[in-house]
């Protein structure tokens, strides 16, 4: 990861139907079945089921989006590529979805007895391992990934009298944590791999856990921004050899102020 943008866009749902063909074509086919993965003692082979279920893949931009905005973050997929030819990763558009694979591995384990109702501390145990994979899977990219875009809605990031910001989401918690932990790595040290791919809980009410998260390290940006960006590379020199993001990094100086 070389930085982080903490956008306030509104809706980009325009470009929704140009980023959907763009996932419909690379989306990684979901595995049925768990026979691939055992070995020869009976063991499921966690890290060869990750890297198929979750394979790292190429990509210039990481698009961390609560799941109710997965529509905005394919338009924005849209965008970027339409606009700069650059490539976002959008976890559940590419990999298959942890719960397809949580379901698979709880009927071939976890069921009681009677085969119709499963075990709590089974579940307990599957839903971790497979949590797990896809927390480590989710670092791996984010710190494989150029840039990272939070789309900040109200479903995503909340705004309180404490000043704070809090999200609801668990695995947007942790793609924020991961944005301040990963390693900040140089500029080059992207490119030669990233051209390569195409607080509550209520009785009676469906489960929320609030989490403080932090998001001063990411660099604000809004819509008059994106199309500030766009007008300067729109204006580039044919001759000069560019990449798209450079211009988006060339607005903010070092502390993520907007350039004069």
């Amino acid at each position: 990861m070389y930085r982080g943008f903490n956008l306030s866009i509104g809706s980009t749902e325009d470009f929704y139907e140009t980023g959907k063909k763009i996932y419909d074509k690379i989306k990684n086919p979901i595995q049925k079945t768990l026979k691939d993965f055992i070995s020869v003692s009976g063991v499921i082979e966690g890290s060869k089921l990750r890297e198929h279920w979750f394979p790292q893949l190429n990509a210039d931009v990481f698009i961390a989006h609560s799941h109710k905005d997965e529509r905005n973050a394919i338009g924005l997929a849209g965008w970027l590529h339409q606009k700069f030819e650059i490539t976002a990763f959008i976890d559940s558009c590419i990999w298959g979805y942890a719960d397809d694979l949580l379901k698979i591995i709880d009927t071939a384990y976890c069921l009681d007895d009677d085969r119709i109702n499963y075990n709590y501390q089974e579940r307990n145990f599957s839903t971790a391992h497979v949590h797990m994979m896809l927390s480590t899977a989710l670092t791996m990219m984010i710190d494989r990934t150029e840039c990272i875009f939070l789309l900040n809605t109200p479903n995503s990031i909340s705004s309180t009298e404490t000043i704070k910001d809090k999200t609801t989401s668990p695995w947007l918690y942790s793609e924020i944590i991961m944005t301040q932990l990963v390693r900040r790595r140089r500029l080059l040290s992207h490119r030669p791999a990233t051209r390569t791919f195409a607080k509550s809980l209520k009785l009676n009410e469906r489960l929320e856990i609030e989490h403080d998260v932090d998001i001063s390290g990411l660099t604000n940006l809004d819509r008059d921004g994106l199309l500030t960006w766009l007008r300067k590379w729109n204006r580039k020199p044919f001759h000069k050899e560019a990449f798209p993001l450079d211009y988006l990094y060339e607005l903010f100086d070092d502390s993520g102020k907007e350039a004069l």
